[in-house]
């Protein structure tokens, strides 16, 4: 009896000692499970993005773990599997992640316009793909979409972008989201600028650039605008004007 006994004591000393060392190396804790990409972004965003939609590029630059994380993920993303919504908010989210990791990677930076081929030479991976960012919103987004909200959602890192959101896309609010995004957009008054003494209607270049891809829902403009300013329309028999875009960066700093 003695020796069994002695058996067992030495087999429980030799278990508590595999456990500590499986403790000390890590094993016997399990890892927290990951966040899926959608929530991870909103994470990040709502930790680096102000309620003005301006980012804290000098937090991420010191500490760019997280940012290099989220765009490994976006890299490795099999947009192939993924649901039509789903698919779409993940490339909308991209555009915006790839913006930000591109400033961060060039920072500290007055302008995206400073970085040569910022927008259509630059390759950058995006779901297996090499893309430039005006490859992968015409091919992933104009053109399979042809939702003109989309320009309310895609932040170009500049001031006269439309708000960042603090808050990822996901397919299964899209429609909702991108509504909402679009109606912040156009009843600031800092994007949509009404002149009543003079008659006039200013409009970011937007409306011009891609007059093609608003025309699509049938209405330019001042019409397009009113969509989402029911309560305060612009007077339809207006002059429109476009105001000069402002490339400085949407810096916090």
């Amino acid at each position: 009896m003695f020796s069994a006994n002695l058996i067992s004591f030495r087999r429980f000393i030799i278990g508590c000692a595999a456990a500590a060392a499986a403790f000390a190396s890590g094993a016997a804790t399990a890892a927290p499970p990951m966040l899926a990409l959608p929530a991870a972004t909103s994470a990040f965003l709502a930790r680096f993005v102000d309620a003005e939609g301006n980012v804290n590029y000098a937090a991420i630059k010191r500490n760019p773990m997280e940012m290099n994380g989220l765009l490994k993920r976006v890299a490795a993303f099999d947009a192939g599997t993924a649901k039509a919504p789903e698919r779409e908010a993940f490339y909308l989210n991209a555009y915006n992640l790839l913006v930000i990791g591109e400033i961060v990677a060039h920072y500290p930076l007055e302008s995206v316009q400073k970085v040569p081929g910022f927008f259509d030479k630059n390759l950058l991976s995006v779901a297996g793909e090499k893309l430039t960012l005006n490859e992968l919103e015409a091919q992933k987004l104009r053109q399979p979409y042809a939702d003109p909200r989309l320009h309310f959602a895609l932040v170009c890192g500049n001031n006269n972008c439309p708000r960042l959101s603090r808050t990822a896309y996901v397919g299964n609010d899209l429609f909702g989201q991108l509504n909402r995004q679009a109606k912040f957009a156009l009843l600031d008054p800092n994007y949509v600028k009404i002149d009543e003494a003079g008659q006039l209607v200013k409009l970011s270049e937007i409306f011009k650039w891609y007059e093609a891809d608003f025309s699509t829902s049938g209405k330019t403009g001042a019409m397009y605008v009113n969509q989402f300013r029911k309560e305060n329309r612009v007077p339809t028999w207006f002059a429109v004007e476009y105001y000069a875009y402002n490339w400085s960066l949407n810096d916090q700093n």
